[in-house]
């Protein structure tokens, strides 16, 4: 198969050889970067031929249909083998032993290449495009698809090459090229947080709640009374010490006149649409006519007045 004459034809180098990982032999640092280990018969033909230097090679699995791209760092292999880096071969897909074709290649300059780690620890390193940087001086060229390793601080990173300009292959010795980085593949957008809105418990403890909002909320749920505390039918009320409670029957039933006293006062602060003590929009003509006359009725309430004055135009709280 190989080995008579060299087994080579044309003016080309193409040749099948049994690939192994670098463990077999006593060369650890080619696993840093892409270079492969060939026999001296392959160095004999490669320089009767005028290729082009520095010599890259493309590397074949024709059962997997994978191809990749490499260089050369010795010729001092068996003849009829070549030692790989592993992760070259797991790029392949080839096992100890198998067979792989080697075929000179002519690539151009790359200009820009675009990055994937497979994990996101690969930044958190303090400066991961200097390493970068130093692990590529071992490299002679990338193949879009390949998944490269770095060796940095006793780890392996993995990183793939998902983009290479200008073409699919590229040689990266003497060239200026652009790196660009993709997310990890295992990087996760962080979660938008979502606005909560203000709960029935702040606004209990006196927490305002957005302007914009207020028209929406509805604190008063209790049943409708009269500030004086009577019934509904027009009779003269005592005044009660519900504050909270107190405001929304005025709104809701509000249907009369206000009195002369609070009229211009309760006026303004409803327009601004706030709920305050002292208005008198429940009250009916029959209320204005029997607060217009002051009766022996009335003469207990006024002394109570000191108590809690609702028609004194004062703002009370919400809370009473």
């Amino acid at each position: 198969m190989f080995f008579n004459g060299y087994g080579y034809h044309g003016t080309s180098f193409e040749q099948t050889y049994r690939c192994y990982p670098a463990s077999f032999i006593d060369k650890p640092q080619i696993e840093n970067g892409d270079k492969i280990i060939m026999p001296p018969s392959a160095l004999d033909r490669l320089a009767s031929l005028h290729i082009d230097y520095p010599m890259l090679f493309e590397l074949r699995n024709a059962a997997a249909e994978r191809v990749s791209h490499c260089g050369v760092l010795e010729f001092i292999a068996e003849e009829g083998m070549i030692y790989m880096p592993y992760w070259m071969m797991e790029n392949l897909l080839l096992q100890e032993g198998d067979i792989v074709r080697v075929k000179n290649a002519t690539l151009p300059k790359g200009t820009y290449v675009k990055l994937q780690p497979h994990t996101k620890d690969f930044l958190d390193i303090s400066n991961p495009k200097a390493i970068l940087e130093t692990t590529l001086r071992n490299f002679s060229c990338l193949t879009t698809g390949d998944s490269i390793m770095v060796a940095y601080n006793n780890k392996k990173y993995y990183i793939d090459i998902i983009e290479t300009k200008p073409s699919n292959a590229i040689t990266i010795i003497e060239t200026d090229c652009e790196v660009d980085f993709a997310p990890p593949l295992d990087y996760k957008e962080p979660e938008k947080p979502v606005a909560s809105a203000p709960s029935s418990k702040s606004l209990a403890e006196g927490q305002e709640a957005p302007a914009e909002t207020e028209p929406k909320l509805n604190p008063f749920t209790g049943a409708g009374r009269r500030l004086d505390g009577k019934p509904l039918k027009y009779q003269p009320p005592p005044v009660s010490s519900s504050g909270s409670k107190d405001k929304r029957p005025d709104v809701a039933n509000g249907g009369g006149q206000r009195s002369a006293g609070s009229s211009s006062q309760n006026s303004n602060r409803q327009s601004q649409g706030k709920l305050v003590f002292g208005s008198n929009v429940n009250r009916t003509k029959e209320t204005q006519k029997e607060a217009a006359k002051p009766t022996k009725q009335d003469q207990p309430q006024k002394k109570e007045e000191p108590k809690f004055q609702p028609f004194s135009g004062k703002k009370y709280s919400l809370k009473g």
